[in-house]
Formats: C-alpha cells, sequence, structure tokens
C-alpha cells in the first residue's frame, strides 16, 4: 500500500476498494449514505471496542477485579484472561501489542468477514494511498475467493487450500500487467511464504513495499503453477483513456472509481461527443471500483432520471441512489455498448448492472466479480484503521450481483493462441453497432434474476 497519506474530505463513499477518511480520533455519524468502504455509523462502536481492549474505564462499564473494564458480561472472561497474563507473564508486556492482537483477533474470529478487519497503524496510513490512485507496490486488484462455496465467505476470514487469494485485475501500465498477471490468478505464496493461515490484508502490505524492491509472487493459473519477480513502483494509475474508433465509434475506458473519475470521465466523454462520436463503447474491463458516489455519477452519464441503486444497511436503513442531472449520454437513440469481464468488480458491477436493467446498455464479455457488499474505513486513536461490511448495494430491480456477477448479454470466450494485439471483445462490440444491432433499449435489458443470481478487493 502507499507510503503517501492524502486527507480528501469525507463526501465520497466507496464501493469497495478505496477507503474513505474519517479523520482521526473524533466519531462521525452519516445516516445517509453508507458505502465497498465509506460512513462511520460504526465508529462509536469501534472506538468503544478499542478503549475496553487498551483497558480504561468506559461508562456504565462493569468494573472487574483487575484493571480491565468489561462492557458486559460476555467480555469477563477476557478481562480476566488480561488481568491475569498481565499479573503472572513471565516476560514484560506490551499493552498496545495486546491491544492490536486482541482487536485482530475480534474480527478474524468474531466477525468472520474478508472484508471486514483491522489495519495496524502502518498498514492502514499506506492503504490510504490508494484514494489518491498513487502508491507503491506493483498494482495488482486482490481479493478472497471461496473454491469450495462461492456463496460462502464468511467461512474465509483467513486465507487457506480453498480460501484462495486471486488476482482481481492488475492495474493499467503496472508493474503487475507487464509482468503477465491476469485476473484469477490464484496467489500461492509470497516472497516463497505460503499465504494460507494469513489474511487478504496482511498480504496485501506484503506485496506493497518501497518502490525499486522487488517482491516475488508464487501463482497457480489453470494447471500451471510459476513463480513471477516484479520490482515494485510508485503507481500512478491513469482513470481514463478515450480515442475515436471507425465508423465515428467513441471508445471510453475507466480504470477505477477514485474521488477523481466522475469529473475524468465526464471530461473525456464530452471530447468523444464533441469530436462526433455517433455511439459510445464503455470499458470497464479489469476495473475493480472504488467509490460509489463516483458510480452513481458515471451511470447518470447515460441514465437521465430514476433509480441506479439501492443500498441497505444494518438496522434496516435504505438509501435510494438516483440519477444525477447533466449526463451528457442520455439519449437512448445513442448506442452504447459496455465491456465487462471477470475483472470488473463493485462499482464496475453497479454501473454495470444499472445500464443493463435500464435498458439503456448492451452488456458484451464475461460475467463480472460479484461483490455487493459496502465497506467504511475508519482510523482509530492510535492511528490504525478499521474496515467494516456496513451494507449491501442491489440492482434497480433488487437484484444481487453475489457471486456470480453481471452476467452480460453477448459472451465472448477467448480462444487459446489467440495473438495478444487482438481484441475480441473490442472486435465484436464494434461489429454489432457497425451492423445496427445495438441501438436503442436492449431486449434483454430488464433484466432476470438467473442474471444476477445469489467478493472485493485490495490493490497491491
Amino acid at each position: 500500500m502507499s507510503d503517501q497519506t492524502p486527507q480528501p474530505s469525507p463526501a465520497p463513499q466507496p464501493a469497495e476498494d478505496l477507503p474513505p477518511i474519517t479523520p482521526a480520533p473524533q466519531q462521525r455519524t452519516v445516516r445517509s449514505s453508507p458505502v465497498p468502504w465509506v460512513m462511520s455509523l460504526i465508529l462509536a462502536a469501534m472506538v468503544g471496542t478499542l478503549l475496553f481492549v487498551a483497558g480504561y474505564l468506559a461508562a456504565g462499564a462493569t468494573q472487574q477485579s483487575g484493571s480491565c473494564a468489561a462492557p458486559n458480561q460476555s467480555f469477563a472472561a477476557f478481562c480476566e484472561a488480561y488481568d491475569k497474563l498481565k499479573a503472572q507473564y513471565v516476560d514484560k508486556l506490551d499493552d498496545s501489542a495486546l491491544a492490536e492482537g486482541a482487536i485482530k483477533g475480534m474480527f478474524e474470529y468474531g466477525v468472520k468477514d474478508p472484508f471486514s478487519g483491522y489495519m495496524s497503524p502502518a498498514d492502514y496510513q499506506s492503504a490510504l494511498g490508494s484514494l489518491s490512485g498513487q502508491f507503491s507496490g506493483i498494482g495488482a486488484e486482490m481479493a478472497v475467493k471461496n473454491t469450495a462455496n462461492p456463496t460462502d465467505l464468511t467461512s474465509c476470514a483467513k486465507l487457506s487450500d480453498t480460501c484462495v487469494l486471486v488476482v482481481v485485475a492488475p492495474i493499467a501500465d503496472s508493474p503487475a500487467q507487464a509482468a503477465g498477471l491476469t485476473a484469477g490468478d490464484i496467489v500461492l505464496k509470497v516472497d516463497g511464504v505460503s499465504v494460507n493461515g494469513t489474511t487478504l490484508g496482511d498480504q496485501v502490505a506484503k506485496v506493497r513495499g518501497p518502490a525499486g524492491t522487488d517482491v516475488t509472487l508464487t501463482l497457480r493459473r489453470g494447471s500451471r503453477t510459476f513463480d513471477v519477480k516484479i520490482t515494485r513502483r510508485e503507481i500512478t494509475a491513469s482513470e481514463v483513456d478515450t480515442k475515436m474508433l471507425e465508423s465515428k465509434i467513441g471508445y471510453i475506458a475507466l480504470h477505477s472509481f477514485s474521488p477523481a473519475s466522475a469529473d475524468q470521465f465526464h471530461a473525456g466523454l464530452k471530447k468523444l461527443l464533441d469530436a462526433g462520436a455517433m455511439s459510445i463503447i464503455f470499458d470497464l474491463r479489469d476495473d475493480p471500483g472504488g467509490y460509489i458516489d463516483a458510480a452513481n455519477r458515471i451511470a447518470s452519464e447515460f441514465i437521465g432520471s430514476g433509480l441506479i441503486f439501492t443500498q441497505e444497511s444494518s438496522g434496516g436503513e435504505v438509501k435510494t441512489w438516483d440519477a444525477t442531472s447533466g449526463g451528457l449520454a442520455t439519449d437512448p437513440k445513442l448506442p452504447l455498448v459496455v465491456l465487462v469481464n471477470n475483472g470488473s468488480a463493485s462499482a464496475s458491477e453497479i454501473v454495470s448492472a444499472a445500464l443493463l436493467e435500464r435498458g439503456r446498455a448492451t452488456l458484451i464479455g464475461q460475467h463480472t466479480y460479484g461483490k455487493n457488499t459496502v465497506q467504511v474505513w475508519t482510523e482509530l486513536a492510535n492511528h490504525g484503521g478499521v474496515r467494516i461490511t456496513i451494507s449491501r448495494w442491489f440492482t434497480p430491480d433488487h437484484h444481487s450481483v453475489a457471486p456470480k456477477g453481471v452476467q452480460p448479454q453477448i459472451i465472448i470466450t477467448v480462444p487459446n493462441g489467440t495473438p495478444p494485439e487482438r481484441d475480441l471483445y473490442l472486435e465484436r462490440a464494434i461489429l454489432e453497432i457497425k451492423q445496427g444491432y445495438i441501438g436503442g433499449p436492449s431486449p434483454a435489458a430488464s433484466g432476470s434474476p438467473a442474471a444476477f443470481e445469489p467478493a472485493w478487493g485490495l490493490a497491491g
């Protein structure tokens, strides 16, 4: 993760990968817009837990015989163990290390959610670099997959032979892409040490590091197992690429949903339309997601009004995200194709699912990643951080994309031996537009439950 610490405003909301910042150690309550990592509805509870773990007295707590205060009877055994450890252990103990271990254990064994967890101060500060699109590492989005039961991620708090660490997507023009990493690669070892028994956050922290240093990943791809040595560098992710193709087809690719991506996307789309684009190909392949308010704004470039997605949080709170005004390509007569693949995750799925179900686009490619949870990242008093799954989002027709992803209407299979310079996804999209098959509402746009049957990641 990054060694930089940008401090953006707390307004944007992530869908999975990029963390919002809550200035430490104050508490905030956001009632209307939790997020793959935004809001602070749980902050008060988390800070209260941290104070307890560190051995402070909380209002209304039950005082134990020793120095630890239990917030309720369920924690009495914890306090008893803490007091005995402090009183009897042969060597000197570090309260900070005990507190960090207790917080990590609370998430790993109590929550059992691979997308929720604790980050040490160093890891948390490093992770904040993703907010600005800059960090030092190899430039690969990573996530956890349960190969035995994709619907069960609660069993994957730690990596194992079935709960594997996978590459969601390499970032464009990154060392990971140059080294040939592809979506679906399974990471078995980092620098020769098995990832089993560790967490997603542990391994992302190992993969990231100072620019100029090397990291070796042991990968499994199909039946092959091999090592790849990659030199880390400072990654500055380019958010938007545009170009004009034949027959006045405008092409725009989005690489992540950062705080700046919506404005960049608007500018790129305007450039294409001003140049005379008569149709648009929107490439979301290998886009790992990011802020959900960016997803809402980008979808609104093509959908003029109405529902984009809903967000459902604990306590039954439901927030509806409707299209914002000012979209440049909301005319349904403007043909729109969206390219997706297994590396299109989270915020990418919000956009592609909305464009599909609202009848605005035809989807071409492979099914998307399949993540519909939202996380908030919050800095704690020790300058570490917690990430907590606070809500789930649903498509306009209230379908979940987890775990099978958004299913495109036109499936693309790339045969073995296809030259790397050929882009079969793009070729098919151009063909569909030129032959007049793309334009106006799609026949399959209303969607079906089967297309959205019933997990995110961090960039390394």
